[in-house]
């Protein structure tokens, strides 16, 4: 059997992995005992900053969600994929910071201009009945780590 190793990813490796954005997991803490609320999503990464944005989308029968997204939880992101080099991920942790337009300042609109979010369509319901809210995370911690080679 192989013995797959990973060593820790430095700083300019996770910013070349994360690259301007792209897609992963989210998942928000529970209100109570149960499971995360947990879902895909689509990524901006500003390696100038190191933070993360988000475009979330909540439907007209989405108010548990709605509610998760007004409530001040933590959340953990990872992204991973297979590389040539092997496998690689990024988890980053914190809270997320809702984006409206009187609280854009300067400095997220750099940051916006940076990064790219890609439109991934996993709606249940049409786009254009969606309200998107944007929001960043600034993290606590950002951990990377990628596979290291293989033993015999």
């Amino acid at each position: 059997m192989e013995d797959i190793r990973s060593v820790r990813m430095s700083k300019e490796e996770q910013d070349e992995f994360l690259g301007s954005g792209g897609t992963g997991v989210i998942s928000f803490t529970p209100p109570s005992d149960g499971p995360p609320y947990t879902r895909p999503i689509s990524y901006g990464y500003d390696p100038d900053t190191g933070n993360f944005y988000f475009r979330l989308a909540v439907g007209p029968e989405d108010a548990g969600k709605r509610d998760i997204l007004d409530e001040d939880r933590e959340i953990a992101f990872v992204t991973y994929d297979e590389t040539d080099r092997g496998w690689r991920s990024v988890i980053a942790t914190g809270r997320l910071d809702e984006i409206t337009k009187s609280a854009l300042d300067p400095d997220v609109t750099e940051a916006m201009q940076r990064v790219r979010i890609p439109f991934v369509d996993v709606y249940d319901s049409h786009p254009l009945t969606l309200d998107f809210r944007f929001f960043r995370l600034t993290p606590d911690e950002v951990t990377g780590q990628q596979e290291a080679g293989t033993e015999d």
